[in-house]
Protein backbone atom coordinates (compact mmCIF):
# COMPACT_ATOMS: atom_id res chain seq x y z
CA UNK A 1 0.00 0.00 0.00
CA UNK A 2 1.30 3.82 -0.71
CA UNK A 3 2.14 5.56 1.70
CA UNK A 4 1.05 8.97 0.14
CA UNK A 5 -1.44 9.97 -1.97
CA UNK A 6 -2.51 12.76 -4.54
CA UNK A 7 -4.49 16.11 -3.82
CA UNK A 8 -5.58 18.91 -5.88
CA UNK A 9 -4.19 22.35 -4.26
CA UNK A 10 -3.38 25.85 -5.00
CA UNK A 11 -0.81 28.13 -3.59
CA UNK A 12 -1.57 31.43 -5.08
CA UNK A 13 -5.06 31.40 -6.49
CA UNK A 14 -5.25 32.86 -9.69
CA UNK A 15 -8.28 30.56 -11.62
CA UNK A 16 -7.68 26.87 -13.09
CA UNK A 17 -4.42 27.41 -14.12
CA UNK A 18 -2.97 28.06 -10.58
CA UNK A 19 -4.55 24.09 -9.57
CA UNK A 20 -1.37 21.90 -8.91
CA UNK A 21 -1.08 18.37 -7.79
CA UNK A 22 1.12 17.42 -4.85
CA UNK A 23 1.77 14.18 -2.95
CA UNK A 24 0.62 14.15 0.69
CA UNK A 25 1.01 11.47 3.52
CA UNK A 26 -1.73 8.96 3.87
CA UNK A 27 -3.42 9.18 7.55
CA UNK A 28 -4.96 6.48 9.82
CA UNK A 29 -8.49 7.66 11.05
CA UNK A 30 -8.94 8.81 14.52
CA UNK A 31 -11.44 8.10 17.22
CA UNK A 32 -15.01 8.75 14.96
CA UNK A 33 -13.00 9.08 11.81
CA UNK A 34 -13.23 7.25 8.57
CA UNK A 35 -10.70 7.35 5.77
CA UNK A 36 -12.63 7.08 2.41
CA UNK A 37 -11.09 6.31 -1.15
CA UNK A 38 -12.53 8.68 -3.18
CA UNK A 39 -14.92 7.47 -6.31
CA UNK A 40 -16.12 10.79 -7.42
CA UNK A 41 -15.88 14.22 -6.52
CA UNK A 42 -17.86 17.49 -7.87
CA UNK A 43 -17.34 20.60 -9.46
CA UNK A 44 -18.88 23.07 -7.64
CA UNK A 45 -18.82 27.19 -7.73
CA UNK A 46 -17.66 28.03 -4.92
CA UNK A 47 -14.69 25.99 -5.80
CA UNK A 48 -14.03 28.22 -8.63
CA UNK A 49 -14.34 30.84 -6.17
CA UNK A 50 -11.77 29.37 -3.89
CA UNK A 51 -9.58 29.08 -6.88
CA UNK A 52 -9.85 32.40 -7.95
CA UNK A 53 -8.92 33.79 -4.64
CA UNK A 54 -12.29 35.12 -3.51
CA UNK A 55 -12.32 33.41 -0.10
CA UNK A 56 -8.32 34.70 0.64
CA UNK A 57 -9.64 38.02 -0.45
CA UNK A 58 -12.48 37.98 2.32
CA UNK A 59 -9.69 37.22 4.74
CA UNK A 60 -10.96 33.73 5.62
CA UNK A 61 -8.09 31.45 4.26
CA UNK A 62 -4.86 31.93 6.66
CA UNK A 63 -3.48 28.43 5.16
CA UNK A 64 0.47 29.21 5.16
CA UNK A 65 1.66 26.89 2.49
CA UNK A 66 -1.54 25.88 0.47
CA UNK A 67 -4.96 25.33 0.09
CA UNK A 68 -6.66 21.94 -0.70
CA UNK A 69 -9.82 21.87 -3.58
CA UNK A 70 -12.82 20.37 -3.60
CA UNK A 71 -16.02 19.89 -1.05
CA UNK A 72 -18.25 17.37 -1.66
CA UNK A 73 -17.31 13.36 -2.79
CA UNK A 74 -18.58 9.70 -2.86
CA UNK A 75 -16.55 7.15 -2.51
CA UNK A 76 -15.39 3.40 -0.74
CA UNK A 77 -14.68 3.50 3.37
CA UNK A 78 -10.88 1.54 3.41
CA UNK A 79 -10.28 2.64 7.45
CA UNK A 80 -12.12 3.55 10.18
CA UNK A 81 -10.80 4.83 14.03
CA UNK A 82 -12.69 3.43 17.04
CA UNK A 83 -16.17 3.89 17.92
CA UNK A 84 -17.41 4.04 14.14
CA UNK A 85 -20.10 2.22 13.46
CA UNK A 86 -19.67 2.29 9.42
CA UNK A 87 -17.74 -1.12 7.95
CA UNK A 88 -15.05 -0.99 5.88
CA UNK A 89 -15.97 -1.26 2.52
CA UNK A 90 -19.19 0.99 3.17
CA UNK A 91 -20.80 3.38 -0.30
CA UNK A 92 -20.71 6.61 1.37
CA UNK A 93 -20.65 10.45 0.32
CA UNK A 94 -20.36 13.39 2.11
CA UNK A 95 -18.80 17.19 2.69
CA UNK A 96 -16.05 18.87 4.27
CA UNK A 97 -16.31 21.60 6.30
CA UNK A 98 -15.02 25.17 5.75
CA UNK A 99 -12.59 27.14 3.60
CA UNK A 100 -9.30 27.54 5.88
CA UNK A 101 -7.82 23.89 5.03
CA UNK A 102 -5.20 22.06 3.74
CA UNK A 103 -6.83 19.40 2.26
CA UNK A 104 -10.18 18.61 -0.26
CA UNK A 105 -11.71 16.70 -1.85
CA UNK A 106 -10.52 16.77 -5.14
CA UNK A 107 -8.50 14.06 -4.01
CA UNK A 108 -7.41 9.90 -4.31
CA UNK A 109 -8.55 9.63 -0.60
CA UNK A 110 -9.64 11.97 2.71
CA UNK A 111 -10.37 11.61 6.70
CA UNK A 112 -13.64 13.09 7.83
CA UNK A 113 -16.23 12.63 10.82
CA UNK A 114 -18.01 9.52 10.31
CA UNK A 115 -21.14 11.53 11.92
CA UNK A 116 -20.54 13.82 8.06
CA UNK A 117 -21.15 11.20 6.31
CA UNK A 118 -23.70 8.86 5.11
CA UNK A 119 -23.90 5.43 3.31
CA UNK A 120 -25.18 5.79 -0.54
CA UNK A 121 -28.19 3.59 -1.16
CA UNK A 122 -27.18 0.09 -3.30
CA UNK A 123 -29.53 2.04 -6.56
CA UNK A 124 -27.42 5.11 -6.80
CA UNK A 125 -24.02 4.80 -8.64
CA UNK A 126 -20.85 7.05 -6.85
CA UNK A 127 -20.74 9.17 -9.26
CA UNK A 128 -23.91 10.62 -9.19
CA UNK A 129 -23.84 10.45 -5.78
CA UNK A 130 -21.13 12.66 -5.69
CA UNK A 131 -23.15 15.60 -6.89
CA UNK A 132 -26.09 15.65 -3.96
CA UNK A 133 -24.06 16.19 -0.59
CA UNK A 134 -22.86 19.76 -1.19
CA UNK A 135 -26.14 20.74 -2.94
CA UNK A 136 -28.18 18.87 -1.17
CA UNK A 137 -27.31 19.88 1.93
CA UNK A 138 -27.02 23.71 0.59
CA UNK A 139 -30.42 23.79 -0.41
CA UNK A 140 -32.00 21.85 2.54
CA UNK A 141 -30.73 24.52 4.92
CA UNK A 142 -31.37 27.35 2.86
CA UNK A 143 -35.05 26.09 2.84
CA UNK A 144 -34.91 26.00 6.91
CA UNK A 145 -33.47 29.99 6.91
CA UNK A 146 -37.18 30.13 4.82
CA UNK A 147 -38.86 28.28 7.07
CA UNK A 148 -42.32 27.56 7.01
CA UNK A 149 -44.19 28.82 3.42
CA UNK A 150 -48.03 28.90 4.91
CA UNK A 151 -48.97 29.42 1.40
CA UNK A 152 -46.83 32.66 0.66
CA UNK A 153 -44.94 33.18 -2.50
CA UNK A 154 -41.19 32.27 -2.91
CA UNK A 155 -38.88 33.07 -6.35
CA UNK A 156 -36.16 30.73 -6.55
CA UNK A 157 -33.48 32.96 -8.68
CA UNK A 158 -31.40 30.20 -10.59
CA UNK A 159 -34.21 27.48 -10.40
CA UNK A 160 -32.35 25.12 -13.35
CA UNK A 161 -28.82 25.17 -11.44
CA UNK A 162 -27.90 22.40 -9.27
CA UNK A 163 -28.90 24.23 -6.21
CA UNK A 164 -31.53 26.26 -7.57
CA UNK A 165 -33.29 22.75 -8.44
CA UNK A 166 -33.37 20.74 -5.05
CA UNK A 167 -34.44 24.14 -3.03
CA UNK A 168 -37.49 24.41 -5.68
CA UNK A 169 -38.39 20.75 -4.38
CA UNK A 170 -37.67 21.06 -0.89
CA UNK A 171 -39.97 24.72 -0.66
CA UNK A 172 -42.61 23.03 -1.90
CA UNK A 173 -42.28 20.71 0.99
CA UNK A 174 -42.26 23.29 3.57
CA UNK A 175 -45.79 25.19 2.19
CA UNK A 176 -44.10 27.36 -0.13
CA UNK A 177 -45.85 28.33 -3.92
CA UNK A 178 -42.67 28.42 -5.22
CA UNK A 179 -42.09 29.76 -8.63
CA UNK A 180 -38.47 29.56 -10.82
CA UNK A 181 -36.88 31.94 -12.48
CA UNK A 182 -34.95 30.90 -15.16
CA UNK A 183 -34.03 30.67 -18.75
CA UNK A 184 -36.74 30.29 -21.42
CA UNK A 185 -35.09 26.52 -22.60
CA UNK A 186 -35.11 25.66 -18.49
CA UNK A 187 -39.16 25.89 -18.56
CA UNK A 188 -39.65 22.54 -18.66
CA UNK A 189 -37.51 21.48 -15.98
CA UNK A 190 -38.46 23.91 -13.75
CA UNK A 191 -42.16 23.16 -14.30
CA UNK A 192 -41.62 19.21 -13.83
CA UNK A 193 -40.28 20.05 -10.36
CA UNK A 194 -43.99 21.28 -9.55
CA UNK A 195 -43.10 24.72 -9.42
CA UNK A 196 -44.09 27.72 -11.40
CA UNK A 197 -42.33 29.21 -13.79
CA UNK A 198 -40.83 32.99 -14.92
CA UNK A 199 -38.00 34.27 -16.83
CA UNK A 200 -39.35 37.75 -15.72
CA UNK A 201 -37.17 39.17 -12.38
CA UNK A 202 -40.49 40.98 -11.35
CA UNK A 203 -41.01 42.25 -7.64
CA UNK A 204 -43.51 41.60 -5.39
CA UNK A 205 -42.05 38.17 -3.87
CA UNK A 206 -42.87 37.20 0.27
CA UNK A 207 -39.45 35.88 0.15
CA UNK A 208 -36.90 35.14 -2.63
CA UNK A 209 -33.99 32.13 -2.41
CA UNK A 210 -30.89 33.89 -4.39
CA UNK A 211 -29.18 30.81 -5.79
CA UNK A 212 -28.42 32.78 -8.74
CA UNK A 213 -26.03 34.83 -6.74
CA UNK A 214 -27.85 38.32 -7.68
CA UNK A 215 -26.88 39.94 -4.22
CA UNK A 216 -28.08 43.70 -4.17
CA UNK A 217 -29.96 42.70 -7.83
CA UNK A 218 -32.00 40.00 -5.73
CA UNK A 219 -33.39 43.11 -2.91
CA UNK A 220 -36.08 44.73 -5.16
CA UNK A 221 -37.49 41.27 -6.02
CA UNK A 222 -38.56 41.10 -2.61
CA UNK A 223 -41.91 43.10 -1.45
CA UNK A 224 -41.37 45.42 2.14
CA UNK A 225 -41.03 43.18 4.94
CA UNK A 226 -40.27 40.12 3.36
CA UNK A 227 -37.04 37.75 3.14
CA UNK A 228 -34.17 37.18 1.02
CA UNK A 229 -31.99 34.04 1.41
CA UNK A 230 -28.51 33.58 -0.33
CA UNK A 231 -25.77 31.57 -0.98
CA UNK A 232 -22.65 33.61 0.30
CA UNK A 233 -22.29 33.92 3.30
CA UNK A 234 -20.40 36.90 4.59
CA UNK A 235 -21.69 38.51 1.36
CA UNK A 236 -25.33 39.51 2.10
CA UNK A 237 -26.25 42.40 0.78
CA UNK A 238 -27.65 45.24 3.71
CA UNK A 239 -31.09 44.77 4.67
CA UNK A 240 -33.81 47.57 3.57
CA UNK A 241 -37.56 48.33 4.23
CA UNK A 242 -37.80 45.82 6.52
CA UNK A 243 -36.63 43.01 4.80
CA UNK A 244 -34.77 40.04 6.80
CA UNK A 245 -31.31 39.23 4.80
CA UNK A 246 -29.83 35.73 5.33
CA UNK A 247 -26.73 33.78 3.71
CA UNK A 248 -26.93 29.64 3.96
CA UNK A 249 -23.25 28.76 5.87
CA UNK A 250 -23.78 25.33 4.72
CA UNK A 251 -22.71 22.80 7.20
CA UNK A 252 -22.63 18.50 6.96
CA UNK A 253 -25.16 16.97 8.22
CA UNK A 254 -24.66 13.08 7.94
CA UNK A 255 -28.35 11.97 8.65
CA UNK A 256 -30.00 14.68 6.56
CA UNK A 257 -27.55 13.46 3.31
CA UNK A 258 -29.13 9.98 4.14
CA UNK A 259 -32.47 10.91 3.33
CA UNK A 260 -31.34 13.34 0.31
CA UNK A 261 -29.76 10.20 -0.93
CA UNK A 262 -32.89 8.48 -0.60
CA UNK A 263 -34.69 10.88 -2.57
CA UNK A 264 -32.24 11.06 -5.22
CA UNK A 265 -32.70 6.98 -5.65
CA UNK A 266 -36.67 7.74 -5.83
CA UNK A 267 -35.88 10.53 -8.43
CA UNK A 268 -38.27 13.21 -5.93
CA UNK A 269 -34.33 14.81 -6.42
CA UNK A 270 -32.95 14.63 -9.42
CA UNK A 271 -29.26 13.35 -9.87
CA UNK A 272 -28.00 15.58 -12.35
CA UNK A 273 -24.15 14.34 -14.16
CA UNK A 274 -23.53 16.47 -16.84
CA UNK A 275 -19.78 14.61 -17.32
CA UNK A 276 -17.58 12.58 -15.54
CA UNK A 277 -13.76 12.96 -16.45
CA UNK A 278 -10.62 11.85 -14.65
CA UNK A 279 -9.32 14.13 -11.97
CA UNK A 280 -6.36 15.25 -14.44
CA UNK A 281 -8.66 17.79 -16.26
CA UNK A 282 -9.64 19.67 -13.19
CA UNK A 283 -8.57 22.67 -14.93
CA UNK A 284 -10.37 22.14 -18.02
CA UNK A 285 -13.57 21.20 -16.08
CA UNK A 286 -12.89 24.56 -14.18
CA UNK A 287 -12.38 26.61 -17.63
CA UNK A 288 -15.66 24.89 -18.92
CA UNK A 289 -18.28 25.49 -16.00
CA UNK A 290 -16.83 29.07 -15.50
CA UNK A 291 -18.21 29.72 -19.25
CA UNK A 292 -22.16 28.85 -17.83
CA UNK A 293 -24.94 27.15 -18.60
CA UNK A 294 -24.15 23.87 -17.68
CA UNK A 295 -27.05 21.92 -16.58
CA UNK A 296 -25.56 19.21 -13.68
CA UNK A 297 -22.46 18.52 -12.05
CA UNK A 298 -18.67 17.73 -13.84
CA UNK A 299 -17.80 14.70 -11.49
CA UNK A 300 -13.92 13.96 -11.21
CA UNK A 301 -12.65 10.57 -11.12
CA UNK A 302 -9.07 10.35 -9.23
Amino acid sequence: MSTTFRTAVIRIPGGPDSIEFIDVPVVEPGPGQVRVAIAGTSVNPVDLALTAGVFHQMGVINQPDHTGLGTDFAGIVEAVGPDVDIAVGSRVAGTVDGFDRDFGTYAEQLVVPASDIAVVPDELELTAAATVPLNGLTAAQLVDLLGEGGGRSLLVTGAAGAVGGYVVTLAQDRGWKVTGLARTQDEEFVRSLGADFTTAAISGWDAVADTAVFQEKALPLVRDGGVLVGVRPGGEPPAERGITVRAVSVRPDGDRLAALLKDTVTGRLPARVHAVVPLDRVAEAHRTVAEGGIRGRYVLQP
